[in-house]
C-alpha cells in the first residue's frame, strides 16, 4: 500500500480498489474490533466510469440491476441481457469454486474437488474451461468494448485475457458486491492496522532488513537483520515475494527450504505516474478506465515481446473524488495513472527517454478519450519495472506474483506451509493471489496453520 508524496500531497501508489471487506471484517472481529470503527468508508455507487476513443462512456453501477440498466442504454437489450448471464455464472463460479479455493489452505486437486463439490465442478464446466476467458466472454457479448471492459479483470491477477482461463471472470462478482473509498487513502488502512497491532501488545520493528534467516534442529528458527539483530522465535510468516526468497535474499538455507519456482511466468508489472494536475475534457470519478482501439495488441506488446504498449490503456485514480460527478475538486487534483507494462525490470534499463516517451504515449491514449491534463505538476512521481524489481527484487517487477495464464498456475502457487518447520508463507505470490483482499486472506491462512501446528507440538 505504498504512498507517493507530490508538492508534498500523499498519493497513493499501490493498490487503490477496496473490495471484499469481509475478509477484514472476519480479521478484525477476532479482536473484537471494527472495520468502521478502524477506518473512514464509503461505498461506491459507481464501480467505474469506461471511455473509449469513439468518445461513449460507461459508468458501471455497483447495484446490478442498475448495471443491467446503464448496459442496455450503452449497447442494448441483447448485451443487457448477456451481462445478466455473465454475472450469473461469474457469480455460481465466485460462490461454489474461487470462495472455498480461496479459503484452502491446500490447493491439490483432491483437496480443491473435496472442497468444491459437484456445484464447484459444474460451474467450472459452465465457464468454458478449454478456452481462454476473452473467447468466453464472446458467448456473452457482441459489443467489443463490453468484452473490453469485462476482460480487464484479469489484469487483477496480473494476466492477459487473452491468455487466461475464463474462471477469472468470477473477480467480476467481487466488484459487484461492493468496493468502497478510504478516506486518507488505502495507505490508511495499513497505517491503522499497524496502529491496532501496536495497541493490542504487538512490536512492529521498521527499517529492519533481514538478510538471513537459519533453521535450527530440534526446532526454532533465527532471523538476522543487516544491523545485527539476532530474532528467534518457534514461527515465522514470511510476507515477501517468493522471488526474492530464491535469489538468495534471505541467505542460502531460505533459498533451498522455500523451493520458490523459478520458471513461473511473470505477471505483469506497471509503469505508474503520480501527479497532481486539472483533468479537463473527459469527466473522471475515483475509477476510471480509458480504453485503447488496439486490447490485443497491448497484451501481445507486454507478453510476448517484453514492451510498454505504444497505444495502452490507462487506469486513473482520482484519490479527491467519489463515485460522483459533483465530487470534481474545484482546482488541481491528485492523480494516479496506471499502464500495464512487461516484468522485465531485472533485464532492461527503462531511462528517462523510456519514461517520457512512456508518458507522451499515455497522454495521446488519454486525448484519444478525449482527456486532457492541464497544470500537471513537474514534480510528477514515475515508477517503472526497474523500480518495482528494486521494492521486490528478482521479480523484475511483476507485481502479482506469478501470471495466472493457465489453470496450472492456480494450483502452483506456493501455500502457507514450507517444507521447514515453523516457516510460513504470506503475500501477493502465495495461495490465494495478489490483491489487498486476497493477501489478508493469505495471511488469515498462514495465521491458521501456525496456531494449529503450535498446538500439535505443544501436545
Amino acid at each position: 500500500m505504498r504512498q507517493v508524496f507530490v508538492e508534498d500531497q500523499p498519493i497513493d501508489a499501490g493498490p487503490t480498489v477496496f473490495t471484499m471487506r469481509w475478509v477484514f471484517d472476519e480479521l478484525l472481529d477476532g479482536v473484537g474490533r471494527t472495520l468502521e470503527g478502524l477506518i473512514d468508508l464509503q461505498k461506491a455507487t459507481i464501480l467505474a466510469r469506461h471511455g473509449w476513443p469513439d468518445g461513449s462512456r460507461l459508468d458501471l453501477p455497483a447495484d446490478r440491476k442498475e448495471a443491467v440498466a446503464s448496459i442496455a442504454e450503452f449497447a442494448g437489450r441483447r448485451e443487457a441481457r448477456g451481462f445478466q448471464e455473465f454475472m450469473a455464472e461469474a457469480t455460481a463460479l465466485y460462490d461454489h469454486t474461487g470462495l472455498p479455493f480461496m479459503r484452502s489452505t491446500r490447493t491439490d486437486l483432491a483437496t480443491v474437488a473435496r472442497r468444491t463439490g459437484v456445484r464447484g465442478a459444474l460451474a467450472l464446466l459452465k465457464s468454458r474451461p478449454y478456452t481462454t476467458m476473452w473467447g468466453a466472454l464472446s458467448k456473452y457479448f457482441q459489443d467489443p468494448r463490453l468484452r473490453q471492459l469485462f476482460g480487464r479483470y484479469a489484469t487483477y491477477y496480473g494476466s492477459s485475457p487473452f491468455m487466461c482461463p475464463p474462471n477469472l471472470m468470477l473477480v467480476t462478482h467481487v466488484e459487484q458486491e461492493g468496493v468502497w473509498f478510504i478516506r486518507g487513502g488505502m495507505h490508511q488502512l495499513a497505517r491503522s492496522l499497524a496502529e491496532l497491532i501496536v495497541s493490542l501488545g504487538g512490536t512492529i520493528v521498521y527499517g529492519a532488513s533481514v538478510n538471513n534467516l537459519i533453521h535450527e534442529k530440534p526446532g526454532g528458527l533465527r532471523i538476522f537483520t543487516k544491523d545485527g539483530a539476532d530474532h528467534r522465535g518457534d514461527a515465522a510468516i514470511l510476507n515477501v515475494d517468493l522471488a526474492s526468497i530464491n535469489i538468495g535474499g534471505l541467505g542460502d538455507e531460505a533459498r533451498k527450504w522455500a523451493g520458490a519456482n523459478t520458471a513461473a511466468d511473470r505477471s505483469l508489472s506497471a509503469m505508474t505516474f503520480s501527479t497532481v494536475a486539472i483533468p479537463s475534457g473527459f469527466p473522471l470519478l475515483g475509477h476510471t478506465v480509458l480504453f485503447s482501439d488496439r486490447y490485443e495488441e497491448e497484451f501481445d506488446a507486454i507478453f510476448k515481446r517484453g514492451e510498454v504498449p505504444s497505444e495502452p490503456t490507462v487506469y486513473i485514480s482520482a484519490q479527491d473524488r467519489g463515485s460522483n460527478d459533483s465530487d470534481a475538486p474545484d482546482d488541481r487534483e491528485r492523480l494516479f495513472l496506471l499502464i500495464n507494462a512487461p516484468a522485465n525490470g531485472d533485464l532492461k534499463p527503462y531511462t528517462e527517454g523510456d519514461i517520457k516517451t512512456c508518458e507522451r504515449d499515455m497522454r495521446a491514449s488519454l486525448a484519444r478519450c478525449g482527456l486532457t491534463l492541464e497544470q500537471a505538476s513537474s514534480q510528477r512521481v514515475a515508477t517503472t519495472p526497474n523500480d518495482f524489481e528494486t521494492m521486490f527484487p528478482g521479480t523484475g517487477g511483476a507485481l502479482y506474483g506469478q501470471a495466472s495464464n493457465s489453470w496450472g498456475a492456480f494450483f502452483a502457487r506456493p501455500t502457507a506451509r514450507t517444507r521447514v518447520p515453523g516457516l510460513y508463507l504470506a503475500g501477493g505470490s502465495v495461495h490465494p493471489g495478489a490483491g489487498v483482499p486476497t493477501v489478508a486472506l493469505s495471511g488469515l491462512n498462514a495465521a491458521g496453520c501456525v496456531t494449529e501446528d503450535l498446538a500439535l507440538i505443544s501436545r
